[in-house]
């Protein structure tokens, strides 16, 4: 792990501890960190905290509070904080079910949510329990037991029914039309690598590695492959593209 990102996790689990004291039961990095794939400039520093119980709405803002990055500057693009319950933690509901949802960074727009109701359907429901499944396989203990004592996978039928949903999420997007590059059409394509991965094998892994294993014996190499490139500064594939092994990927997901 960066030095940066090292010290900025210290500080962020001594806040936290300093708002929610014995009610804090553990602090994980997810994400890039968790599974060894974080890129300057690009990663977000994605963290989830597991908390007894229910937090009252005071210790919701004040957390909010010593963390948002005008308090706490991240070194990264954004931080991407999650606050579950234990319980929620262990239960593997595909349901969101966090206490608070804290995005911030100097590239990263603001969002605090303190309730998952409040949560636009728009933005994806399905992230929290394929983070959660992260976690549990390679969350990086910052506090408390290990990551896969704590958090529990949803059941196969379900996993396969949010890794489909996060496949038509991205196929929502707006692209630019024709087969000019579109920005960020990379994500969307190594993300459909990673789903498959973790559909097919039974592991979760980076999006580059994902698109690494998925390019040894895909008719689509080529564009997986300029998939990675573009993530190091080079030309994104097309929107069209993208979408059409999107597509794909999605069809041996979910093929009902």
């Amino acid at each position: 792990m960066r030095d940066d990102i090292r010290d900025y996790l210290d500080e962020l689990v001594h806040r936290s501890r300093d708002v929610l004291g014995d009610d804090l039961v553990g602090a994980y990095a997810a994400g890039s960190v968790g599974l060894g794939a974080y890129q300057p400039g690009r990663s977000d520093v994605d963290v989830a905290l597991l908390v007894a119980g229910p937090l009252p709405e005071a210790a919701k803002r004040a957390l909010v509070d010593r963390l948002r990055h005008e308090s706490l500057p991240c070194p990264a693009r954004g931080l991407e904080l999650v606050v579950y319950r234990r319980d929620v933690a262990a239960s593997g509901t595909p349901e969101p079910g966090f206490e608070v949802e804290l995005n911030t960074g100097a590239t990263m727009p603001f969002r605090a949510t303190c309730d998952p109701a409040d949560r636009p359907a728009a933005d994806g429901r399905f992230w929290y329990a394929l983070d959660r499944s992260i976690l549990r396989q390679s969350g990086r203990t910052l506090l408390g037991p290990p990551a896969a004592d704590m958090f529990a996978d949803p059941s196969p039928q379900e996993l396969r029914a949010l890794l489909a949903d996060a496949l038509r999420w991205w196929l929502a997007l707006p692209t630019p039309p024709g087969d000019e590059p579109a920005p960020g059409a990379e994500d969307a394509v190594l993300g459909a690598c990673r789903a498959l991965v973790r559909s097919r094998d039974g592991v979760w892994l980076g999006k580059v590695e994902a698109g690494l294993r998925v390019a040894a014996d895909d008719p689509d190499a080529a564009l997986i492959r300029a998939s990675i490139d573009a993530r190091r500064g080079g030309i994104p594939p097309s929107g069209p593209a993208a979408r059409a092994f999107q597509r794909r990927v999605l069809a041996r997901i979910a093929p009902d």
